[in-house]
């Protein structure tokens, strides 16, 4: 499955090439309009055409791939630093009032989607793309949280954990020494696909008025601001939608192609 994961890396890291070059070159203003040159199809002098206020689309994509990479990046490191150590404390005190405390607070935050999330810190402090961030990441930890204490329940029973115990190392030294490092290969699967599902998060939040806010430019506000003029401009939709569509589908075969790479079980299976 090589393939797969060099496909997938290629197609992530064009957008991710895209919003770093958009830090030093776009080939228009975003911020300036032009009214006179509005919803212009692909040409030579706008590849990807022109929107509603005449500022070209192939910039805005550009500047909008780092939002959504920006939003979906730090929301599955907020996801990953909270919900890897509250996975690995469950584990390591599975039974306890802890273990439930935890498991039910992930049931808790499970109950309550990504938007209703947002929606409810959109009231409280408004629509931004940090809230978006906040948002998407309280959703991610119980995701990660989950993930590691399945994994670390079976690894506690092993020889070698045995053994550490023996030896005198407390919980938190076995959970950093000896079933961290174990559980690593899950966490880079499992974190790409997160990071998928955030860019998808974002678009979804930004859509509905929830993320980034204008002037800053999202992938998700592009579709919004192209709904009522998908007859007569499908331009202004689908190179968006095409943006939001390959770079998940390149984040998940990445995800499939780690995954088959990393998991030893897999690996066995092909030979």
């Amino acid at each position: 499955m090589r393939g797969t994961l060099i496909f997938g890396a290629c197609l992530s890291a064009v957008f991710a090439g895209a919003a770093v070059l958009s830090f030093l070159w776009v080939p228009y203003d975003i911020e300036a309009l032009d009214i006179a040159n509005k919803i212009q199809p692909p040409s030579g002098a706008h590849p990807l055409g022109t929107d509603h206020f005449g500022r070209d689309i192939l910039s805005m994509i550009m500047v909008g791939a780092r939002t959504s990479i920006a939003v979906a990046l730090v929301a599955v490191g907020i996801g990953m630093g909270l919900g890897v150590p509250l996975g690995l404390a469950a584990a390591a005190r599975r039974g306890s009032w802890l273990d439930e405390v935890i498991s039910r607070g992930n049931d808790l935050i499970f109950a309550f989607p990504s938007l209703l999330i947002a929606i409810m810190i959109t009231a409280v402090f408004g629509p931004s793309a940090v809230n978006a961030i906040i948002a998407i990441g309280i959703f991610n930890i119980p995701v990660f949280a989950r993930l590691v204490r399945g994994a670390a329940m079976s690894l506690w029973t092993r020889e070698y954990v045995l053994a550490a115990r023996v030896a005198g190392k407390g919980a938190v030294r076995i959970s950093w020494e000896h079933i961290l490092p174990n559980v690593t290969n899950l966490l880079i699967v499992q974190g790409t696909i997160q990071f998928s599902l955030g860019i998808l998060a974002e678009a979804g939040l930004s859509y509905v008025g929830l993320g980034a806010q204008p002037p800053v430019p999202s992938w998700g506000r592009m579709l919004a601001d192209s709904q009522t003029m998908i007859s007569f401009a499908p331009h202004m939709a689908l190179f968006p939608g095409l943006a939001i569509l390959l770079t998940v589908l390149g984040l998940n075969l990445m995800g499939d192609g780690l995954r088959d790479l990393l998991d030893p079980r897999l690996r066995r299976a092909r030979q």
